[in-house]
């Protein structure tokens, strides 16, 4: 039992070890509420009469905002000696715009809805940039090198807990409600997570960081050159963000098809769209319990290679089916691998980054990567009005091979 990733720490774990690790799980639960919000946003935009495009720049844009924000928000963070406030604060503003989406349809026409959340979440990119940037730092300095596993089996776990048992009520609540109101409630009652989550993540106590020294002095040209070369030194990190570019750019192109795919389509009830959520996010319970022990028998590269081949898969398998039920247990299975994918990803980047200089690095990693968010999803449903949504399943599937094959020809990652 020691080793299942609910037990709240590690046994060896200091005092204060362990009450970063219990704050961290129960920020878990906040944002677990959260997120089974977020399940909803783009059906509800769908249900509204969002357009292809539409639903595509709800995932485009933040990953838009940060492909400009990230990297200086990485330095601006470099220089803050506490980032947990950072962290906490920048969760509660995010998670506020659900509350926001769910008062829009009480205060403008019906005609402004989608344009003016739209609005709301474009608003919400900057607080959610910082977030994203804070939150690999934070859990790095709260892990170690040695528990990364371990910490973050135990938060994913806890979170997916939190957001399967949350989506299987609302899905039902929303069957039971006549639309709009129904949307309005969940988002306004789920956005209660961000209190919970700002309140205990708020109380992760860490050390206080190095920060660089005042470069002040030198001209933007010096500092270009002199960040491009502290990031290009390090080639073990170029080489993983790479490849994990191709494999995120595949995956990211099928993020606002496959609820308009479930919507038109399968032609799936609420209910049956919160069943398809809540097996996903149930199964990486039983994922992250899988890998983590994997990862110790066989080490991370097992994990990676089978993991980023079973995700590749999953949308080819998807386009062939209007099955319900059969989406249903492929996204239970799609479930499984995604634990994986989450908990190596994180594994291997924190690898690859010196400790100093942790959200420099990071906020670069972030910039690749809200590249593909930019691109994919826009491509995504270009190719789902031109070649339909099927076709552009299995092009994300094709990418995702692409990025898989990557990681077989590469080389381990070293540890720093």
């Amino acid at each position: 039992m020691r080793q299942f990733p609910w037990t709240f720490a590690p046994s060896d774990s200091l005092p204060q070890q362990r009450k970063n690790f219990v704050n961290v799980q129960i920020d878990a639960i906040g944002i677990g509420l959260a997120n089974a919000a977020a399940q909803f946003l783009p059906i509800f935009l769908t249900r509204s009469g969002a357009t292809n495009l539409q639903i595509g720049l709800l995932t485009a844009m933040p990953a838009f905002t940060g492909l400009f924000l990230a990297i200086p928000i990485g330095r601006f963070l470099q220089t803050r000696r506490q980032i947990v406030p950072w962290f906490s604060g920048s969760r509660l503003l995010a998670i506020s715009a659900y509350a926001l989406t769910g008062l829009v349809p009480f205060i403008v026409p019906d005609r402004l809805i989608i344009p003016v959340v739209l609005l709301i979440w474009m608003a919400a990119t900057l607080p959610q940039i910082i977030l994203n940037v804070a939150f690999s730092v934070v859990m790095n300095a709260v892990a170690g090198p040695t528990r990364r596993y371990d910490l973050m089996s135990r938060r994913w776990s806890l979170l997916g807990l939190t957001t399967a048992i949350t989506v299987a009520i609302t899905g039902q609540t929303l069957d039971r409600i006549n639309f709009p109101i129904n949307y309005q409630l969940v988002f306004i009652t789920l956005s209660a997570g961000g209190l919970i989550s700002y309140y205990f993540s708020n109380h992760i106590r860490l050390p206080d960081a190095e920060t660089p020294r005042d470069s002040a002095s030198k001209s933007l040209k010096e500092r270009i050159s002199s960040y491009w070369a502290l990031i290009t030194e390090e080639k073990p990190f170029i080489s993983f963000i790479s490849k994990r570019f191709v494999f995120l750019f595949g995956q990211t192109l099928a993020t606002p098809l496959l609820p308009i795919y479930y919507v038109r389509n399968v032609q799936a009830s609420d209910s049956w769209i919160g069943i398809i959520t809540t097996v996903q996010t149930s199964v990486l319970l039983i994922g992250y319990f899988v890998w983590t022990r994997q990862s110790k028998r066989r080490g991370s590269r097992f994990v990676l290679l089978w993991v980023t081949f079973g995700l590749a898969c999953y949308p080819a398998l998807v386009a062939t089916t209007h099955q319900v039920v059969l989406i249903a247990i492929l996204a239970g299975l799609a479930g499984v691998f995604q634990a994986g994918i989450d908990l190596v990803f994180f594994d291997e980047l924190m690898k690859t980054v010196p400790t100093n200089y942790s959200a420099t690095f990071v906020s670069f990693s972030q910039s690749t990567q809200y590249i593909s968010a930019v691109a994919a999803p826009l491509l995504g449903t270009l190719l789902a009005t031109g070649i339909g949504i099927e076709g552009a399943l299995l092009t994300s599937a094709a990418i995702r091979f692409i990025g898989f094959a990557l990681f077989i020809l590469g080389k381990k990652v070293r540890i720093s």
